[in-house]
């Protein structure tokens, strides 16, 4: 089964959530033809329950960042994007303790990566509408023009994967709150552009 033609990043936020899911599914048939690699074993059985879960979760977390789309000229920057570093913490909370299980194996890691290559999986997903917010934001003064969107982005992203890795790792308990490493991200990327003389 080949993967579907799918617009790379189609506009309708439904149509998106729907080419995500199609997308993962592809993913998970693929990896079934390798020869077996998720055959009804430990091992398979957790890339099932993570493939699975992305299925569920990846659509849902690429439908938040789309939603930013929004918000653009409303609010404070900052406000608008404290909510999404949470979800994002959460988002990757949730699927990070379930790849770890399923990622023990090589091959397994080897034959995921080509999957993700070839169904379009990759970062990009996630970067695209969150570059987007912040670009358009720039755009009309409320972040700083020196700002780079790319790269705050990928900062974003890595704040929230960070900080779910560490969670996961060492538990609650040894670093900030979800709440308070959400509200650093969001502060430390200083996106919002100074207040203009009165």
């Amino acid at each position: 089964m080949a993967t579907p033609s799918l617009d790379p990043y189609p506009r309708d936020p439904h149509q998106r959530s729907q080419d995500t899911r199609l997308r993962v599914l592809h993913m998970a048939a693929s990896m079934k033809r390798d020869d077996g690699l998720l055959r009804d074993t430990t091992g398979g059985r957790a890339v099932g329950a993570f493939l699975a879960l992305l299925q569920d979760r990846l659509p849902v977390w690429l439908r938040i960042l789309n939603d930013l789309d929004y918000l653009v000229g409303k609010g404070r920057v900052n406000d608008n994007l404290l909510p999404i570093a949470l979800a994002g913490i959460d988002y990757y909370v949730e699927v990070q303790s379930v790849a770890l299980p399923a990622f023990t194996s090589a091959r397994v890691t080897l034959r995921y990566r080509e999957a993700v290559r070839v169904s379009g999986l990759g970062p990009m997903p996630e970067i695209e509408p969150l570059s987007a917010y912040i670009a358009a934001e720039r755009q009309i003064g409320r972040v700083s023009a020196e700002v780079d969107p790319v790269a705050s982005a990928r900062l974003f992203l890595a704040g929230c994967f960070q900080h779910a890795y560490y969670e996961m790792l060492v538990g609650t308990g040894y670093g900030p709150s979800r709440d308070d490493a959400a509200e650093e991200i969001v502060k430390e990327l200083r996106l919002e552009a100074p207040p203009h003389p009165a």
